[in-house]
């Protein structure tokens, strides 16, 4: 329902308001102070005002207020459940108003706007506006930082906390840019997941942007979208390891150049009591994190203490490649076997110079190549897996395919 009181001839246009979220602060005011009632001169009409709103807006559009036979003196856009007003914008010739802020879904908006007529006397007029109540409304979150330097091969990623039954329409909504452009895809890996990566690794030194528009969209099921989100990166130069568990080796190759050579041991592949094999995952993986001291217990994944197998060790210079425990690491008592064999719990074990080198030089993104390591292929939602999918695979995974 729209209740309009005051003095003075209202129109109501059915519009929308704009954006989810509010600006802190008193009302905002337009010129001078709003005067209640309606002043008249003999043969000069009264200036009238338009607010152009009312139930169920779309969150898409904004707040406008209009003034006919004369200017806007003040306009006060306000949500008095919350106490927050809504900035706004008058044109030039001050006969609009129109909302600049986000506002909320299922919130009411009061809005008091004052006009006066070429004689100077003044109408005020106030009125509600109500924006749409959906059933749900779903966020995106990013899986990494909003902004910052990547590495070559890091895949941005969104996720919702409400399923996307048209995933179609929220894909559209998503553009992502990149400057010298690289061409790239979005893959959903389920109902409320989604991945982007180019077809080939980020070029070095280039830019690249994340943006989403969903806000205000409806997505199916009486479900709109929430906040929208950006993001945006430096490409910092290539650095790539190709870890081979034949060889027991791992090269370092900076812009293409190789730069290390270190001796590795890889997760065992035997079965040896009392656990059976921990083979290293193969294929891309990608720098998630890093810490130079960490605690790793092997009751992360359920041996515990008083387990067969059970340990608890501090370990250096970590540098995380997966969300299954597997990281780049300082191991003395692996030492021997480094460059020969493969006997740990599935990381890749360095001597202490080694792995400070990797800790010093490998960040966010950058990629760890395994090859050879016997264990089986590392999956999309572990880490970054998701450069073990085919270019023409990945394009079948986005909602806009054929």
């Amino acid at each position: 329902m729209i209740r309009i009181a005051g003095l003075g001839l209202v129109t109501l246009l059915l519009a929308a308001c704009s954006g989810q979220t509010e600006t802190d602060g008193t009302a905002q005011a337009v010129g001078a102070v709003g005067v209640a009632g309606t002043a008249t001169v003999p043969g000069m009409p009264a200036a009238t005002v338009a607010f152009e709103g009312g139930d169920q807006l779309s969150p898409k559009d904004p707040i406008v207020v209009r003034a006919s036979g004369g200017t806007l003196q003040a306009v006060t856009v306000t949500n008095p459940q919350t106490g927050n007003a809504v900035k706004g914008d008058l044109s030039p010739d001050k006969t609009t108003w129109t909302s600049a802020d986000n506002l909320r879904y299922g919130a009411t908006y009061q809005a008091v706007a004052t006009a006066v007529n070429q004689a100077g006397a003044a109408t005020e007029q106030r009125g509600e506006v109500h924006t749409l109540k959906p059933s749900g409304v779903a966020t995106a979150s990013l899986f990494q930082p909003a902004s910052g330097d990547i590495g070559v091969g890091l895949v941005l990623g969104l996720k919702f906390d409400h399923d996307i039954a048209d995933k179609a329409a929220v894909e559209k909504s998503f553009k992502v840019t990149s400057s010298p452009a690289q061409g790239g895809g979005w893959y959903w890996v389920s109902k409320r997941e989604v991945h982007f990566r180019p077809k080939e690794y980020w070029k070095a030194g280039s830019t690249v942007k994340l943006e989403t528009t969903t806000f205000g969209m409806p997505i199916g099921g009486g479900v709109y979208g929430g906040q929208d989100v950006s993001a945006s990166y430096k490409v910092h130069d290539s650095w790539v390891a190709k870890a081979d568990g034949k060889t027991h080796q791992m090269k370092a190759f900076h812009n293409g150049q190789l730069v290390k050579t270190a001796p590795i041991s890889m997760g065992k592949t035997v079965d040896t009591p009392p656990r059976g094999p921990t083979p290293t995952f193969n294929g891309t993986h990608t720098v998630l994190s890093k810490v130079d001291h960490t605690i790793m217990d092997s009751c992360s994944y359920g041996v515990c203490e008083g387990d067969p197998g059970y340990y608890k060790a501090p370990e250096n210079w970590d540098v995380r490649i997966s969300n299954d425990g597997e990281y780049l690491h300082e191991n003395l008592k692996t030492v021997g076997v480094q460059g020969s064999d493969n006997v740990s719990n599935g990381c890749l074990n360095m001597n202490t110079e080694n792995a400070k080198w990797f800790f010093d030089n490998f960040n966010t993104g950058d990629v760890v190549e395994v090859t050879n390591s016997g264990g089986p292929q590392l999956s999309i939602n572990n880490g970054h897996g998701d450069w073990a999918i085919s270019w023409s695979a990945w394009q079948a995974g986005s909602a806009l395919h054929g």
